[in-house]
């Protein structure tokens, strides 16, 4: 005859209480082992993680779980024997199901002891933790790419940069040479006009040099290649530039050139468009990822619809190739506005594996 729940002893209720917990869990294979390492109970969750149903796994050692490399290393017994020395042992590695197919799991053994401190056996906890690593192996495919890409087109610009130096900028001061000794022997004013076209077009040369690959961008350190950046080019617009940062890590050098791009280019549309005097930059670490924020004091944008504060729907090719490059680094990018207070722009990329801080 069954004991009534008031006539149950707090030990028999938290045994009734653990053992249907054991039962209703079906995220997670939770279940126990004899000293010797064989399974002694199963719950649904264990069923569906590794396929073996209860009748098909009691009695059976734990090692069935293992690769067959991991069973030849010994690995099963010495897990035991860190549990049972230590209290318990947790580790990340392959499994195998019923049926032979391998998922990633995260394991915890906990050693069992009687009141006298006897080693009774062990519990044993896994999660199938497979969607989650192939997510992580996937994002950091998808990183590796970026970074690759990242690369390439840094890799480009800087082969376009020394063959418009080294040849069509040499190759036009060359013909300008030319044209100035044929202006002053001959007098002639339009050999002149002509000469200072070409020198126009060497400055605008130079311009674009300077913008495929800046002096100062160091990928290695993003603060120092901003700082340069706003010292020698910004500030030579005319512009007051303050740079205020707070960076705990160092961007990996991919990061480092996505970030310092999309900040040239926001920088260079505040020349054009912002009619302002003061840009403000600053770089923040924030959320696991490097918040960049470049606001200037000028005219503003007109947003599209009527609340002033909103967020910038139209956008022109600089602004696309801003949000481009965010997007691609699995960020974001804002641009926000009110006529007559300037304009912000700013974006959020993810970080990698943290590198030392730099001061």
């Amino acid at each position: 005859m069954a004991m009534l729940p008031s006539e149950q002893t707090p030990d028999h209720r938290s045994a009734v209480l653990f053992e249907l917990f054991m039962h209703s869990v079906a995220d997670y294979a939770i279940y126990l082992l004899d000293a010797d390492g064989r399974v002694i109970s199963w719950n649904p969750g264990a069923e569906r993680i590794k396929g073996y149903s209860q009748d098909e796994i009691l009695g059976r050692h734990f090692s069935v779980f293992y690769t067959e490399a991991d069973v030849a290393d010994g690995k099963p017994a010495a897990e035991l024997l860190v549990a049972a020395e230590m209290g318990s042992h947790e580790d990340e590695g392959w499994r195998v199901r019923r049926d032979g197919s391998r998922f990633w799991a995260n394991t915890v053994i906990t050693a069992l002891r009687d009141e006298q401190g006897g080693l009774v056996g062990f519990g044993k906890v896994t999660r199938d933790l497979t969607e989650r690593r192939k997510t992580l192996e996937e994002r950091t495919e998808r990183r590796q790419a970026f970074a690759h890409l990242v690369r390439a087109q840094e890799t480009e610009r800087r082969r376009i940069a020394w063959d418009v130096h080294d040849d069509s900028i040499q190759s036009m001061i060359a013909v300008s040479m030319r044209l100035q000794m044929l202006a002053a022997q001959r007098r002639d004013p339009a050999l002149m006009q002509l000469d200072e076209a070409i020198q126009g077009a060497i400055r605008r040369l130079r311009i674009l040099v300077a913008q495929l690959r800046p002096p100062a961008l160091n990928d290695e350190d993003l603060v120092a290649s901003v700082r340069d950046y706003l010292d020698e080019v910004v500030a030579g617009w005319g512009l007051d530039c303050t740079l205020r940062h707070d960076l705990a890590v160092t961007p990996p050098p991919d990061l480092v050139v996505t970030a310092f791009r999309i900040l040239q280019e926001a920088l260079v549309n505040v020349r054009k468009h912002a009619n302002a005097r003061t840009v403000v930059v600053s770089l923040t670490g924030r959320d696991g990822g490097l918040l960049v924020k470049i606001a200037d004091d000028g005219d503003g944008l007109k947003p599209d619809g009527e609340n002033a504060h909103e967020t910038l729907s139209g956008e022109h090719i600089g602004m696309a190739s801003m949000r481009e490059r965010a997007e691609a680094a699995q960020g974001w990018f804002r641009i926000s506005s009110r006529p007559g207070e300037g304009t912000s722009v700013t974006f959020w990329i993810p970080l990698g594996p943290p590198g030392p801080a730099r001061t």
